[in-house]
Order: C-alpha cells, then structure tokens, then sequence
C-alpha cells in the first residue's frame, strides 16, 4: 500500500481541529461557534473542514449518538457466518436496517473464528435485539451459515483526532 502524506497543518487548522474535537457545539449555528472560537469565517471553517475530511486528516463528519442515553440499553453486535462473495450484498442491505448503526466485513479467524460480516444491532433490551437479529437472519436465509451476538457490558468513549491547544 502505497505511504500517503497529509499536508501539514497550519495555525488556523489547529485552531478549528481543537475547537471540533470535542464534537461539534450543540447550538443552531455550530459552524459559526467554531469560527467564532477559531477567529475566522464560518465558511472559512467550513472549506478547511471539506479539506482536511477529502486530504484524510478527518475521516468523517457525523453524529455519533450514545445509544444509552437514548434508551437502547440491550446492544448487541451480531456476528455473521456468510459467503464471502455475499458479503458486501448482505452487508449493505443489513446496514440499511433502521436498528443497526453499521455493518462491516472482518476476517474469519479460523477454526474459533467464523464470522465474516459484523453489524451492531440496537435495542431497549437484550430480548428486543434478538428479535431485531431474528429479522436479519430471516433475511439471510439459508446463507445465514451461522450467527452469534456479542452483548456490550460497558460504555466505550468515542473521540476523534485530538491535539493540544497550545
């Protein structure tokens, strides 16, 4: 794989990194507050966002919501056993499931390890995840070649790129 370099960052890129790294503000207009905070425009920070997201110093722009404080109190990921060559098919169609946040390929670690096709499924409750996970495997059919679901236990916390202020 080829090595890529990002371009550096320059003071005002920093200043809006910092300003972003905690999430974006939660108020109307919340690419004004980080211009407010950054000194500068709020397209300006807008362009330098949409730069730094196509050149990779930002993978993505989205809201990573805490499915706890929601009420979804039973998440599962269920891992899936299917035919490689179903995979990105099933992987799509699952990840347009309205209770599933993602759903992506992983390698099978054979012979413990048989799943190929992860999706993290959402639930008020462990009994109401495994009916979501009924639904997937109705599905799947018969290429459903086996499925497990793996229970969170606790809170991860997600962050982002962070660098100092200073």
């Amino acid at each position: 794989m080829p090595e890529t370099t990002n371009p550096p960052l320059d003071a005002l890129d920093r200043r809006i990194v910092v300003a972003t790294q905690a999430g974006l503000p939660l108020v109307p207009d919340p690419y004004g507050a980080v211009a407010r905070e950054a000194g500068c425009s709020r397209g300006e920070v807008m362009e330098r966002m949409r730069r730094m997201l196509s050149n990779g110093v930002i993978r993505r722009i989205g809201a990573v919501p805490n499915h706890y404080t929601l009420g979804f109190r039973g998440n599962g990921m269920s891992v899936w056993d299917v035919a490689d060559d179903r995979v990105e098919h099933y992987g799509r169609r699952i990840g347009e499931l309205e209770f599933v946040s993602h759903a992506y390929r992983r390698p099978r670690h054979l012979p413990e390890w048989p799943y190929n096709l992860f999706a993290m499924v959402h639930g008020r409750d462990r009994t109401e995840v495994m009916e979501k996970v009924a639904r997937i495997a109705a599905m799947l059919g018969e290429d459903d070649r086996g499925h497990e679901v793996l229970f969170s236990t606790r809170i991860l916390k997600k962050t982002g790129l962070r660098i100092g202020s200073g």
